[in-house]
């Protein structure tokens, strides 16, 4: 799940009119201007696939692990059962060459190595009475020649199941179980990943708040990459300023300030958490003194002393110092 932290108020500071800006950026100006704001956390969509259940309505508080939004899952689960599949073929083939052959497979091996020796003296007592025959011209050099083959035959018959043998006695070739824990851990690997891709289509809250927007509706295939749900958090807003280029100087973070909110009589007291290095005009550098002063830099007041029902968006006034 991917998590991409925003001010609730960029997209209304990115409207704010410039004589409003030009108010607080003056020479003479005593004050900076802004909105309250909130965090908000997108939550974004992992794969395109139909949402299926939205459990949780708009506007209602959530806690961290809640479900948002579910998406289909029955494509995921199908790779990762076959991935678990897999994955125990891969640990019962290790099994297998860490127990060894069988007793009875060792029994068949010899009983194979019994053969070949029985067939092989037949083979030979058969070219040896040959061979004495020919000399007679009872039996012809063809047969005799024939004879010879299946002796050779009988020999190889018999060497092969003797190293078959062996190699069912000597065990499991060291070689042969590292590649098969090396299959294992792969699999593994490929269960975890898909299992991960199986979690990620069920969205969930990662921080504490109010469910502010489900920008996707039920039945709709959701965008990779795209937000399927946003959270307000944070117990209170804060104030997001631009202060005046005049005051840059004297404003640090820990800094206290009186914030005047729209609509409550009494100041607040604020704290300076942040405030740009950047200023909002640029290349400040080529500005000559008047066109210096119109330049502002982005801060933000913590305001623990707020109602955490003020709204995100009211217009804010900070006195600088």
């Amino acid at each position: 799940m991917f998590n991409i932290s925003a001010p609730f108020s960029l997209l209304f500071l990115a409207m704010v009119p410039a004589a409003l800006l030009d108010r607080c950026a003056g020479s003479d100006s005593s004050a900076a201007l802004g909105v309250l704001a909130r965090d908000r956390v997108a939550l974004t969509a992992t794969a395109n696939e139909v949402i299926v259940d939205l459990p949780i309505a708009e506007g209602t508080p959530v806690k961290i692990g809640d479900v948002l939004v579910q998406l289909d899952n029955t494509l995921q689960s199908a790779k990762l059962n076959l991935a678990q599949a897999e994955l125990e073929k891969s640990k019962a083939t290790l099994l297998k060459l860490e127990i060894g052959p069988r007793e009875e497979e060792i029994a068949i091996a010899e009983a194979k190595v019994a053969g070949a020796q029985a067939r092989l003296s037949d083979a030979e007592a058969m070219y040896d009475r040959n061979a004495l025959l020919v000399q007679n011209s009872v039996v012809t050099e063809a047969r005799l020649e024939q004879d010879l083959a299946i002796r050779d035959s009988a020999r190889a018959e018999l060497a092969s199941a003797m190293e078959s043998l062996k190699e069912l006695q000597n065990g499991t070739r060291p070689e042969d179980l590292a590649v098969a824990e090396a299959n294992v851990r792969a699999a593994e690997a490929l269960v975890e990943a898909e299992q991960n891709v199986l979690d990620n289509l069920t969205v969930v809250a990662t921080r504490d708040g109010v469910l502010d927007s489900l920008p996707w509706n039920l039945g709709e295939r959701v965008t990779q990459g795209s937000p399927v749900a946003v959270i307000i958090s944070g117990d209170t807003p804060y104030a997001r300023v631009y202060v005046p280029e005049p005051h840059r100087v004297s404003i640090s973070p820990g800094d206290r300030l009186q914030v005047h909110v729209d609509g409550l009589q009494k100041a607040l007291d604020g704290t300076v958490r942040w405030i740009s290095d950047d200023p909002s005009f640029t290349p400040y550098y080529g500005l000559n003194k008047d066109d210096r002063t119109r330049l502002v830099y982005l801060a933000e007041i913590d305001l623990p002393g707020a109602s955490p029902n003020l709204p995100a968006g009211v217009p804010v006034q900070v006195e600088m110092p």
